[in-house]
């Protein structure tokens, strides 16, 4: 009698110890998982869940056995169903919450911010450097997209696709090609440039939204002011009615290239580029630069002004003048400041 009691209570110690593991391990699905900080997790093709739980609990990251996962999944198919991609782990979620984020699919959207006064080629650095992005851009992208990009309306069919993307910060998925990012921006710029040009001042000196787009990456170049971007745009447009040279820098850095190293000379404002508005009258063939949103506002909404000159200051603003008299007293003004300096 005194076995069959000793055996009794064993095997009531026993099931005591397996309900407790059981309890405990069930608690640990709805407790926070075991992380101190925002990590990504990539779930590739082809794991199952129990595949994806082994490899949690490898790192450190959950202590649910196999076999609870195992009766776990049984009992609830729906978040047993995991899908590849990136995502999003935080110390905060549990389990629970990290198998019904992977099922449901919901990725990680990582972001590249392509900022506007920038050129194509130091996008596509941008872009090559972003995380997660397969890289799949080739040195020569505008044969590598030609049949894919959108033209803009006055654009040559041989141009150099410079300006025609539209700055902007562009959300995408682990894997995401990076000539799909291109492209999404190319549309953007499209779409908007379409409907910035329908709204348009009228008697502008533009004959195509091609070349508003132009005059729009001159602007962005020309000042990191906001507030002064429509008066810059005012000057180069009453330029372009009279039929000045518009003679801004930013051409002439444009048209030496890879060759500049930051010292712009009097021998390169003489030098003949098809850039250089010190040399050729009226806009270069392409813009020089991505324009946002405000520039190309600007060039199509430019302020209303007696002015043809203006001068930088040495701080980021310039001064405005209406004769080359008053131009050249700005001129000597700051540069005296500026070789004080």
């Amino acid at each position: 009698m005194k076995v069959f009691y000793s055996a009794l209570i064993l095997l009531v110690i026993l099931v005591m110890v397996i309900i407790g593991y059981g309890w405990q391990q069930i608690q640990l699905l709805n407790a926070p998982v075991q992380l101190t900080h925002t990590q990504f997790y990539q779930v590739k093709a082809g794991d199952s869940a129990i595949a994806v739980m082994d490899d949690l609990r490898e790192k450190g990251i959950t202590s649910v056995s196999r076999l609870v996962s195992r009766i776990w999944f049984k009992l609830e198919p729906d978040i047993s169903q995991v899908r590849a991609g990136v995502f999003q782990l935080k110390p905060d979620m549990s389990l629970h919450t990290v198998f019904t984020l992977l099922a449901k699919g919901k990725e990680y959207q990582f972001k590249v911010s392509l900022v506007e006064g920038l050129t194509l080629n130091q996008w596509l650095l941008s872009i090559k450097a972003a995380p997660y992005v397969m890289n799949d851009l080739e040195d020569n992208v505008a044969l590598q997209l030609s049949n894919q990009l959108q033209g803009i309306a006055g654009m040559p069919e041989d141009a150099y696709p410079e300006g025609i993307f539209l700055a902007d910060t562009y959300h995408y998925a682990a894997g995401f090609k990076g000539s799909d990012i291109l492209l999404r921006a190319n549309h953007a710029m499209v779409a908007y440039l379409e409907q910035a040009w329908d709204g348009r001042d009228s008697q502008l000196p533009y004959q195509t939204p091609y070349e508003a787009l132009i005059m729009a990456s001159i602007i962005e170049k020309e000042t990191a002011v906001p507030a002064e971007r429509p008066r810059i745009a005012g000057v180069f447009v009453n330029r372009l009615r009279k039929g000045m040279r518009l003679q801004t820098d930013p051409t002439v850095i444009y048209g030496i290239g890879a060759a500049f190293d930051g010292n712009l000379t009097r021998a390169h404002l003489r030098e003949k580029t098809p850039y250089n508005t010190y040399v050729i009258k009226g806009l270069p063939p392409t813009p020089i630069a991505m324009p946002g949103r405000e520039a190309i506002h600007a060039a199509l909404h430019p302020a209303h002004t007696d002015d043809y000159y203006f001068v930088s200051k040495g701080d980021g603003s310039h001064q405005f003048s209406a004769t080359l008299e008053a131009h050249n007293r700005a001129v000597n003004q700051y540069q005296r400041a500026k070789n004080r300096e």
